[in-house]
C-alpha cells in the first residue's frame, strides 16, 4: 500500500519539482546529453554491450559517491577479475567524472527516474546481479525491484545525517519497508549499527567496515599539479609561498575568505588565496563579489599556462580535480562549514600533509569532526572571526600545522582497510534465485 501510495503522487510530485530540477541541470550544464537514459531510454549500442552478461550495478548520487565507487570497484576486480559494472550517476558533474576516470570494464550510466515504468526498463537493460548503493540513495521503487527479482542489494558507506535521521524517524512507518529490503548495509562506525536498526534495518546485516571515503590505503595518488613557489613564481630568496586555500567553498563563505585574506596580508606579505568552490557553475558570481575588492584574480587554467606572477587570488575553474591542488596549500579551510550546514570532506586535504579548519556546521561528517577535533588533528570555529585568529596562528607557526597533520593521519587509521572489507562483504552477496 505505501509503495502503490508512493508512485499515485510520484507524477504529482515530479510537477511539483521539476521547475527547480531543471533548473539545477541548466545551471551545472551538460543536461541534454544522455537525458533519455534518465527516462529508461537506453540506445541499441548500449542494450548490446549489456545483453550479453550480468553485471553489478553501482549507484552513486555525485562526484564524491562517484569516487568511493570507484575505489570499491576496483577492489571487487581485484576479487573477482571478471567483474563488469554498471556505475550510474544522477549529476551531471558525476557523469563527467566517472566516465573521465572509470576503466573500460564499467559502463558509465545516468540514473534511471525511480518511477515504477521507468525502473522497470532500466532493470531490464541493466540485468543487475546485485546493487550496490553509496552512502544514502535508497529508492523505494529500486528496492523493490530489486528485491521482487531476487537480486542482492547492499548500500555501503552508508551515510545518515542527524537531519536525515530525524525526518527518516519522523518517517519511520513509511521508510522502514524500504529500508528493512536491504541485504546487507556497511556502516563506517559502531554508534551506525544502533542507528540503522532504529530505521527497520535487521541487525544481522548492518556491518562495522569503516568509511571507505576515509580509507588511506586506497587514496588516489594524484599527482599535484605544481608547488605553490612555481605557480606564484616565488623568487629564489623568497623560498616560501603562504596559501590559504578555500576547499569545497558555499556561497558566502568567499568573501569571508577574501577578507581574512586581505587583513592577514598585512602580516603576512607572500600569502595568497586559492578558493575551489563546490560547484563550479558559480564562478561568474563569485568573480562578481571578489571583483568588488582590491584583489587581482585569475583562473587556475589561465595561471597554469601564463603564470600568476602578479595574482593575489586563483579560481579553480576545473571539476574532479581538487585533490590535486591541495599541494600547494599551506592551511585549508573545509567549505560549506560556516555559512552553509553540513560541510565537506576534510580526509583529501589531511592525505595531502595539510593542516584542516572547518566551521561549526560539519553535520555531514559529524563523527569523523569530532574525532579529529577531540584528537587535536584538526581545528573546529564558531565564527569568521575565530577563523581569521586560528588561520593567522597557523600561518605563523610551522610545528603546530604539522602537529594537526600527524595527528590526523593516526586518527584516520581505524578506517584503514575499510574498502577491501566493504568488498569482501559485497563479493559474498549471491542473487536468491
Amino acid at each position: 500500500m505505501i509503495r502503490l501510495t508512493y508512485n499515485l503522487l510520484w507524477p504529482l510530485g515530479m510537477l511539483i519539482f521539476l521547475p527547480g530540477y531543471f533548473a539545477k541541470m541548466i545551471r551545472r550544464g551538460g543536461y541534454r546529453e544522455k537525458f533519455g537514459q534518465r527516462l529508461g531510454m537506453y540506445d541499441a549500442a548500449l542494450r548490446n554491450r549489456l545483453s550479453d552478461r550480468r553485471s553489478t550495478w553501482l549507484h552513486a548520487v555525485s562526484v564524491g559517491e562517484v569516487n568511493i565507487a570507484l575505489k570499491l570497484a576496483n577492489a571487487l576486480r581485484a576479487l573477482e577479475p571478471d567483474l563488469h559494472c554498471v556505475l550510474t550517476t544522477t549529476t551531471t558533474t558525476g557523469f563527467a567524472l566517472a566516465r573521465k576516470t572509470a576503466p573500460p570494464w564499467i559502463e558509465v550510466m545516468y540514473t534511471p527516474l525511480d518511477y515504477w515504468p521507468v525502473m522497470r526498463r532500466a532493470f531490464s537493460v541493466i540485468r543487475p546481479g546485485r546493487i550496490v548503493l553509496v552512502e544514502a540513495e535508497v529508492w523505494p521503487n529500486l528496492a523493490a525491484t530489486a528485491h521482487a527479482r531476487r537480486i542482492p542489494l547492499a548500500l555501503v558507506n552508508a551515510r545518515l545525517s542527524p537531519r536525515s535521521e530525524r525526518r527518516y524517524l519522523r518517517f519511520r512507518f513509511f521508510v522502514a519497508p524500504t529500508f528493512r529490503l536491504l541485504d546487507s548495509v556497511c556502516v563506517p562506525e559502531h554508534r551506525d549499527v544502533e542507528r540503522w536498526a532504529a530505521l527497520g534495518v535487521p541487525r544481522n546485516r548492518i556491518h562495522v567496515t569503516g568509511s571507505i571515503k576515509f580509507d588511506s590505503d586506497v587514496q588516489t595518488k594524484s599527482v599535484p599539479v605544481v608547488s605553490s613557489t612555481c605557480l606564484w613564481n616565488v623568487p629564489a630568496e623568497n623560498a616560501e609561498r603562504l596559501v590559504l586555500f578555500g576547499g569545497s567553498t558555499h556561497r558566502g563563505e568567499e568573501e569571508v575568505l577574501a577578507g581574512i585574506f586581505l587583513r592577514l596580508r598585512e602580516q603576512f606579505p607572500s600569502l595568497r588565496l586559492f578558493i575551489a568552490p563546490r560547484h563550479v557553475e558559480r564562478l561568474q558570481e563569485i568573480r562578481s563579489e571578489l571583483g568588488a575588492l582590491p584583489l587581482r584574480v585569475t583562473l587556475a587554467t589561465k595561471a597554469l599556462g601564463d603564470g600568476a606572477a602578479n595574482a593575489d587570488c586563483m579560481l579553480l575553474d576545473t571539476t574532479g580535480e581538487l585533490q590535486r591542488w591541495y599541494s600547494i596549500a599551506t592551511v585549508v579551510f573545509m567549505g560549506k562549514s560556516l555559512t552553509a550546514h553540513g560541510g565537506q570532506n576534510p580526509v583529501e586535504p589531511i592525505l595531502a600533509g595539510k593542516p584542516v579548519v572547518f566551521g561549526p556546521h560539519m553535520e555531514n561528517f559529524a563523527t569523523l569532526a569530532e574525532t579529529l577535533v577531540s584528537n587535536k588533528a584538526a581545528i573546529q570555529v564558531s565564527d569568521s572571526e575565530s577563523l581569521e585568529r586560528t588561520i593567522g596562528r597557523l600561518l605563523g607557526d610551522r610545528e603546530a600545522r604539522q602537529g594537526l597533520v600527524g595527528n590526523a593521519v593516526a586518527a584516520l587509521n581505524e578506517h584503514k582497510g575499510a574498502t577491501a572489507r566493504t568488498a569482501q562483504i559485497v563479493q559474498s552477496l549471491r542473487a536468491k534465485c
